[in-house]
């Protein structure tokens, strides 16, 4: 049985970023597992460990060794590599040495293509502490770490400094050092409850270690689940629930090692201000848990999570108490400053405010927004008027103190500094959807108005930074445009808007300052959303899932709307689930290169006196009949019938190719079967090039 060990490896760092712990640590384990598969060293789970002060990984069942591996390796030709004398030339003795043995230690292989220098061997694996050094130098150098940190003296780069190193292999440390610093066996616990050093006799005592005497809890999963016991349990002791988000768990867990929860409380006077401004005040200013009650009602209550178990629990729920208070005091204020002047009356200011150097200011960007936004609502046929006023105030809210301290609130608080200012509602609400969806997965605009401001916010941006050639490149995309193309995807299709969308880019680009093609920009921007597209559907953004040969099939028929090309997508995968799809794919294919060979690009009336076979006349006979029933059905957008009725051709589909002879020598019968195969794709092409579909 093979030799197996459990390894652990702990590098301690000064605090990591908190945001950032949980990609660190499966990265780790990820550039861990594949550096072992790389080198051929079996293993067993490995699981990794990620507190503020350390990144750990605890490999089970890891091979003492590599196995031995046989070599076979082919040299040059013996013709060429031995002389006419049978003594080795150059090219032998060359093949020998790289091999590492003498000429007489080779062998021969006999090939068709003549007989060449061989050698067959075995290469010693290598013992796992001689492998483990590079593996881990390359699993931390892999780290996904923007910007990395010199310390001292030396030019060594990590995420933070690093003061100490574990790796042991059972019982037995790994002779290793990395950044400058040499593994042992002594790992650290808490900064405070336990300063000093922890001697580890094995790597599976390292989780008991911590937990029993360094007060540290070293599981990310574990100590994210302790946290979140904790604050539910203390949010239920003083009457409500913890408001929170998995950004906000992942963070607090993050921040701590050993956590102990607090109860604090504030003056209930702030509870006037709106609800965002309090969670935002104490989970992205303070990271801390508020808590509501079963209604959904704040309280004026919030839960800490301490990174320390005080002699005296009081003084750390009155110093939390302590600093919260000026923050909210500091929100009331911007809260009643900021309404002291409306919105309408900031619009002018926006003119000081730069959104892009060659795009013009925020005042520029309004007014843009402004039209295009009416552009789209009346070609939607809703109200206008709702849209472009929110258009223009949209962007008011980000000249206000509230939201310079808290950027996050933006949109937030236009709503209800617009509502103050007695806008309608409708209004109030686009003001806030306008950034909607802000990421993946984020919910989309509900009202109308708010549609039509999020698409011309998200169209203006593209269309503008388009124009001035700063499309994104790479992994920088400055501008999110990105984020804006996904966005103003899912408004399109998740929200119903059906809209001409290269005429709506021609729009937005004609609204952009300076010189530039503006249908050159439009079709650029129109390919970069179709890229965007492709990608909605290949990972499921929405409810649809499609591989790329649906999506293909359908985008080959540039369908004028988004929306549209949605239906027929779907419409298509549920084709593609039918008995006779794959019979229809291969013969439109097969039509599809039938016609391209004859060169015959238009659909022509074939002649129903010209068909001389039974099969030739039946598929006539079934397209005829279809005719009458499919196309009121594609006039109504309704794909899926159409496709549904069109798998009923698969019969004398196949009988057709079957018995029939297309290129037959008559050129009056040859012409009229091709017409013929002209009328069945021109019937499929209403909806996609099933031609595209793979087999």
């Amino acid at each position: 049985m093979t030799d197996r060990r459990l390894f652990l490896f702990e590098i301690g760092t000064e605090e990591l970023p908190p945001r950032a712990l949980r990609s660190l640590a499966n990265a780790f384990r990820a550039g861990m597992e594949e550096g072992l598969q790389g080198l051929s060293l079996e293993h067993g789970e490995i699981t990794v460990f990620a507190t503020p002060r350390r990144l750990a990984v605890s490999i089970a069942d890891l091979e003492a060794s590599q196995a031995d591996r046989p070599i076979e390796r082919r040299g040059p030709p013996v013709n060429v590599a031995i002389g006419e004398d049978g003594a080795p030339g150059r090219a032998a003795l060359k093949f020998a040495e790289s091999c590492g043995v003498a000429f007489d230690q080779l062998g021969r292989l006999a090939t068709p293509k003549g007989e060449y220098l061989a050698y067959s061997g075995v290469e010693q694996g290598k013992p796992a502490e001689e492998i483990l050094p590079g593996v881990l130098q390359a699993a931390l150098d892999g780290l996904p770490i923007p910007r990395r940190m010199r310390w001292g003296d030396e030019d060594f780069e990590f995420v933070r400094p690093v003061h100490w190193l574990v790796a042991l292999l059972d019982d037995r440390v790994v002779p290793m050092e990395l950044f400058g610093v040499a593994a042992d066996r002594l790992t650290r616990g808490h900064r405070f409850h336990s300063p000093g050093t922890l001697l580890l006799d094995h790597a599976s005592g390292y989780v008991d270690a911590l937990e029993e005497q360094g007060f540290v809890i070293p599981a990310l999963a574990s100590r994210r689940d302790t946290v979140r016991g904790q604050v539910l349990k203390l949010a239920g002791d003083v009457g409500g629930q913890p408001v929170y988000d998995d950004e906000l768990l992942d963070e607090v867990t993050a921040l701590v090692e050993w956590p102990v929860p607090v109860a604090g409380e504030f003056d209930a006077r702030f509870l006037e201000l709106p609800r965002e401004v309090l969670v935002s005040t104490l989970q992205a200013h303070q990271r801390y848990f508020p808590v509501e009650d079963e209604s959904g009602s704040l309280l004026p209550r919030f839960i800490a999570v301490t990174n320390l178990e005080s002699r005296d629990p009081e003084e750390v729920r009155r110093g939390n108490e302590r600093v919260v208070r000026p923050r909210l005091s500091d929100a009331g204020f911007f809260w009643d400053s900021d309404r002291r002047r409306t919105l309408e009356s900031r619009i002018g200011d926006l003119a000081d405010v730069v959104f892009q150097k060659k795009l013009g200011s925020l005042a520029d960007k309004s007014r843009r927004v402004e039209q295009l936004a009416a552009r789209i609502a009346e070609n939607l046929g809703v109200d206008s008027r709702h849209a472009a006023r929110a258009a223009a105030l949209a962007k008011c809210d980000l000249l206000t103190a509230m939201v310079g301290e808290f950027p996050d609130l933006q949109g937030v608080m236009g709503r209800y500094y617009a509502l103050g200012d007695g806008e309608p509602g409708e209004v109030a609400d686009a003001i806030r959807e306008q950034y909607l969806p802000r990421f993946a997965g984020d919910r989309l605009p509900l009202t109308d108005a708010g549609k039509v401001v999020s698409l011309a916010e998200k169209l203006d941006t593209l269309t503008g930074i388009f124009a001035i050639g700063q499309r994104p490149s790479g992994t920088r995309d400055p501008f999110g445009l990105r984020r804006a193309a996904l966005g103003a995807l899912r408004i399109l299709i998740e929200g119903q808007l059906e809209l001409d969308m290269q005429a709506l880019l021609s729009c937005a680009a004609s609204l952009q300052p300076g010189e530039f093609d503006v249908d050159a920009v439009a079709g650029e921007v129109y390919e970069y959303m179709m890229d965007r597209l492709r990608t909605y559907y290949q990972d499921g953004v929405g409810d649809t899932k499609a591989p790329v040969d649906v999506f293909e099939a359908v985008y080959a028929r540039s369908p004028v709307s988004v929306l549209d090309f949605h239906r027929r997508l779907c419409a298509v995968l549920e084709f593609t689930a039918l008995p006779a799809a794959a019979s229809l794919a291969a013969a439109n294919k097969r039509v599809a290169n039938i016609l391209r060979q004859a060169g015959l690009e238009e659909s022509l009336q074939p002649d129903p006196d010209l068909m001389a076979e039974k099969e030739e006349q039946a598929l006539n006979a079934a397209l005829q009949a279809l005719r009458a029933d499919v196309e009121p059905l594609l006039q109504q957008r309704d794909y899926r019938a159409a496709m549904e009725r069109l798998a009923s051709l698969r019969e004398p589909v196949d009988a057709f190719f079957d018995e029939v002879m297309v290129m037959a020598e008559d050129p009056a019968q040859k012409a009229n079967r091709l017409a013929l195969l002209s009328q069945m794709r021109e019937l499929f092409l209403h909806t996609a090039d099933l031609s595209r579909l793979q087999g």
